[in-house]
């Protein structure tokens, strides 16, 4: 069972992973906490990028040598496969750590996993630890790779000639680009959400995106690094991909009418049939209403 301090160094290596959200795409975003022989953290680090060090190799790099004897408390199993980076699992072996506790297993993972190499190597392994807390972070690498395609967020706000654009009238809707690879613009555009957050030629893009259907650009988005799309724009923008049940959060920024008001949209819908509200918040002029679908074999977390 893990210990407090485990727990404790799991909870700061959730917090950490979400630092490499989208950017770290097609690579998950995964967060790592060295604690040493006596159970104090030592180092600690995240996956930025794909081409760059994975979390393990950027802990074990703060920690030094204090992680020999130590234990490696990591969001997601460790690989076992080297690529542009060495194999984590090989990396925490060699640096004589003896106590490897994950929280979830990667279903990436090449050949019996790194979880069965540490424990042939002779470490101690133990997972599942506070996994659902760090599927908070996870969710959607983990639902893209489950569907074949980039989890789509719709975004929008409301206004007196009917839902827009977000992006383009709400400086905090800008958040939603920070954890998206991905922005369909209402005029067609397709972007990188951050500009150059991704290692090079990690993520490409089809020239012409409206010219393919939307089952065939999610697909082409996939296999090019995509795994968090945003859609920002109106009901004209995100029809075709709800009516192909292809949208999967929604994210709706609501103007204060003031306290006592008539209906002024054209749609009194909030959401879509098969959406319930996941979140509720004030923000400068507006509320912000996070949705979900109700399908239950798709509830990821939005950031």
């Amino acid at each position: 069972m893990a210990s407090n301090l485990e727990l404790q160094a799991m909870r700061r290596a959730i917090a950490l992973s979400a630092h490499g959200l989208a950017s770290t795409s097609p690579n998950p975003p995964v967060g790592c906490v060295i604690l040493d022989a006596a159970g104090q953290p030592v180092g600690e680090g995240y996956h930025a990028r794909k081409g760059e060090a994975h979390a393990e190799g950027n802990a074990l790099l703060a920690a030094g040598a204090a992680a020999k004897g130590g234990t490696a408390v990591v969001t997601l199993e460790p690989c076992n496969h080297v690529g542009r980076a060495p194999a984590c699992r090989q990396l925490l072996i060699d640096a004589g750590i003896v106590r490897v506790v994950i929280a979830v297993i990667d279903p990436t993972s090449r050949g019996e996993g790194g979880v069965a190499e540490l424990r042939k190597a002779g470490v101690s392994v133990e997972t599942d630890v506070l996994a659902e807390e760090a599927m908070l972070v996870l969710g959607q690498w983990s639902t893209a790779l489950a569907l074949g395609r980039p989890v789509v967020t719709w975004l929008y706000t409301e206004t007196a000639e009917g839902r827009m654009s977000a992006l383009k009238r709400i400086p905090s809707s800008h958040e939603s680009l920070l954890a998206a690879d991905v922005v369909l613009s209402a005029d067609g555009r397709l972007e990188e959400a951050t500009p150059q957050s991704h290692g090079p030629g990690m993520i490409r893009l089809p020239s012409n995106p409206l010219r393919l259907g939307q089952h065939e650009l999610l697909k082409t988005l996939h296999a090019g690094g995509v795994r968090r799309l945003l859609l920002d724009g109106g009901l004209d923008r995100a029809a075709p991909f709800l009516a192909a049940d292809l949208v999967d959060h929604i994210v709706a920024y609501l103007p204060d009418p003031g306290s006592s008001a008539r209906p002024w949209s054209s749609d009194p819908d909030l959401m879509p049939d098969g959406f319930h509200i996941t979140g509720v918040a004030r923000v400068a002029r507006y509320v912000k209403v996070s949705a979900s679908r109700n399908d239950g074999e798709r509830q990821d977390h939005l950031p």
